[in-house]
């Protein structure tokens, strides 16, 4: 009886755990969607506001770009001010002599009121231009093939609707790490013309 006791008190503190690092306890970028059909979505959104940083060609943020960011919103800015973390992290991806760049969505109510600067090097605010995209949602882990096969679906996708993008896709993660990989939700985004 002891250990049934054990068990359900570990089940109880496993799920609220999970409840409150999970992806539905944090703020999430504003779009509205125009279409959907299965994973795939054209969406219309606003400017937002990101903290950005950048990334070394060849590197998949091991350079620490999530670590700078975090410390940012942990209060690594002029205020010393704590940042609530929000979805997604978008990511643009190195190309082959191009540095990619990660961003962290700021908070509405921040990006209402009083962005503070960064103080620590490598962080930079910048501002999101809004508009209309094509988005393909996909599971598992973010890795380069799953990424790049993400991306190959939505612009056969994009073809078949008539949909000319513009620029590069970029890519978006909304789960902690250790959210399994079933239960992920990444997305592939192309901005449209």
């Amino acid at each position: 009886m002891v250990y049934l006791g054990i068990a359900a008190a570990l089940v109880v503190a496993a799920y609220f755990g999970w409840r409150l690092t999970a992806r539905s306890s944090y703020e999430s970028a504003a779009y509205t969607v125009l279409e959907s059909e299965g994973p795939f979505q054209t969406r219309e959104y606003p400017d937002l506001m990101l903290a950005t940083t950048g990334t070394p060609a060849g590197s998949q943020a091991e350079d620490g770009g999530f670590m700078r960011l975090f410390r940012y919103i942990d209060g690594a800015n002029q205020d010393a001010e704590k940042i609530a973390m929000t979805t997604p992290v978008f990511m643009e991806p190195a190309a082959d002599d191009a540095p990619g760049q990660m961003g962290f969505v700021l908070p509405k109510q921040v990006s209402e009121q009083r962005i503070p600067a960064p103080s620590g090097k490598g962080v930079q605010i910048e501002r999101r231009p809004g508009g209309r995209f094509a988005v393909v949602r996909f599971a598992g882990r973010m890795k380069t093939d799953s990424a790049a096969k993400a991306e190959e679906d939505l612009r056969a996708w994009m073809a078949q609707k008539g949909l000319v993008g513009s620029g590069a896709a970029e890519r978006a993660g909304y789960d902690p790490p250790w959210t399994p990989g079933p239960l992920r939700r990444n997305e592939v985004l192309i901005r449209l013309q």
